[in-house]
């Protein structure tokens, strides 16, 4: 999430950083068995945090456990695990807390299977979280127009453990849901100019729309790596105006 700083704030000393953020991947693992795996290697858990007071101050090898997402550990800024056996394992994920939450907020419940469809899916990490809240259980079907980046998708997919899946090279525009569906849109890397954010968020009032447009559909979680109003609220503002009553948001 640095990368969502203005140029000037992220480069300054002082500036303020974003935890690094371990998602336990409960298809291979416990949260307790990970926190006990990190206190071996000199990690203190200082337990669940409180506020965000908390998260801000962290520092050296304390961690905590994130104060919304059960299985989301929060650690200081710019940790690196990239050589750790958990992560090389798969047992954790390194997922920013604004990729944990779409996936929650389809509320799925354990009893029941389902199919869900996962739009512009690579990297991964939000198609990974998906199944281990289905316990890979039902199936997912992740679509991306990018031949190189499935690949790697499904390179990380099989290290976590996910068994259910189907990858399609295809765009989300064709796509026929079935029950639910997690849309999200392709991420723009630096500051969009205005044309081009116009141009964003005509597209994915577009993609929004056609998502909710099948009579199958249950539940749609629209999620975007973007800061800007006119890709979050005045898009799902827009589609819900000309969708009527059919849909609300919750």
């Amino acid at each position: 999430n640095e990368d969502l700083l203005a140029p000037a704030q992220a480069a300054s000393p002082g500036a303020p950083q974003v935890p690094r953020y371990v998602r336990v991947n409960t298809l291979k693992t416990r949260v307790d068995d990970v926190i006990d795996f990190f206190k071996r290697q000199g990690y203190s858990y200082l337990g669940q945090a409180a506020n965000m007071e908390d998260l801000r101050a962290l520092s050296g090898k304390k961690f905590l456990l994130d104060l919304h997402l059960p299985e989301l550990l929060v650690f200081p800024p710019q940790t690196d695990f990239h050589d750790n056996l958990l992560y090389t394992s798969g047992h954790i994920i390194l997922q920013d807390k604004h990729q944990a939450c779409p996936e929650e907020g389809l509320g799925v419940p354990a009893a029941q299977t389902f199919h869900v469809i996962d739009a512009g899916a690579a990297p991964g990490n939000k198609t990974s979280h998906l199944a281990a809240i289905l316990k890979n259980k039902g199936q997912i079907f992740a679509f991306d127009v990018d031949t190189k980046r499935l690949a790697t998708m499904n390179t990380m997919l099989m290290r976590a453990g996910v068994t259910g899946f189907q990858l399609a090279q295809q765009d989300v525009l064709t796509v026929d849901p079935e029950d639910r569906m997690v849309t999200r849109v392709p991420r723009e890397e630096a500051a969009p100019s205005a044309e081009r954010l116009q141009a964003l968020a005509g597209f994915q009032r577009k993609v929004l729309s056609h998502a909710l447009s099948f009579p199958a559909l249950q539940r749609l979680v629209y999620s975007t790596c973007s800061l800007h109003q006119e890709e979050n609220e005045d898009v799902v503002h827009a589609v819900l105006q000309e969708r009527g009553s059919a849909f609300r948001c919750i």
